[in-house]
């Protein structure tokens, strides 16, 4: 596994796009899609069913109409949680960061501790290059979420990219201690240590993950980049 990829990951987190529908998954969407037309305009106004396309249009990565019908909902509902959510997760995929990052302030602004909104906020403001907001965001997030693994893990690659190391080095072990079973935590902590040249120390998070009960073989590839750095 190469952590590079696991790092990429994390930066997508909140713009990755939807796993790959199969033909009949996405031919059910559509039925659906074609039930929930018919079921709204034979309706009065119904913030479900509105919902329930816009999910379905998410589904079917149709971003702007998807967009489209969280607005409706914003227009009767202006704090809808779900639709300030969902239309700042599709307008990532548009690029339009601004209006991601608007919304989720929104949002924010009346559910302060929701958990995914501030972490999405943290990687939007990566998007638009305002690392330093997007680190105060991060520190906020684990303030709310001290046990959260995914945070102090989003927290250091956020560091990395700003040369900030040392600290990432904690937080990758904080995440370690969270998560003891997570390979990718293990594998990046294990890469920072190498790229600052601390091979015995990454032998020895190695060597924890294994006695914690992760299979030595899921870290072949670190062993013997642990054997083969100078």
């Amino acid at each position: 596994m190469d952590c590079r990829l696991y790092r990429k990951g994390l930066v997508l987190l909140f713009v990755a796009v939807l796993p790959q529908l199969t033909l009949q998954a996405q031919e059910n969407w559509r039925d659906s899609l074609t039930v929930l037309n018919k079921q709204i305009a034979q309706s009065s106004w119904s913030t479900d069913l509105h919902l329930r396309k816009a999910n379905a249009n998410l589904q079917l990565k149709q971003w702007q109409y998807a967009i489209d019908e969280y607005s409706l909902v914003l227009q009767r509902e202006p704090h809808n949680p779900a639709a300030l959510f969902y239309r700042a997760y599709a307008n990532t995929h548009l690029r339009r960061f601004e209006l991601s990052r608007a919304d989720l302030l929104d949002l924010l602004a009346f559910v302060p501790r929701h958990f995914e909104a501030r972490l999405s906020l943290a990687v939007v403001l990566q998007q638009l290059g305002r690392k330093q907001d997007a680190l105060d965001q991060l520190n906020q997030t684990i303030q709310q979420h001290a046990d959260s693994a995914v945070a102090y893990a989003a927290r250091a690659n956020l560091e990395r990219d700003m040369k900030q190391d040392e600290v990432a080095l904690y937080d990758w072990q904080r995440a370690e201690e969270l998560s003891p079973r997570d390979v990718t935590y293990v594998v990046s902590h294990v890469d920072l240590l190498l790229v600052l040249g601390r091979k015995t120390e990454a032998r020895r998070v190695l060597d924890a993950a294994v006695k914690r009960g992760i299979p030595r073989g899921m870290l072949a590839e670190w062993y013997g980049k642990v054997k083969s750095a100078k």
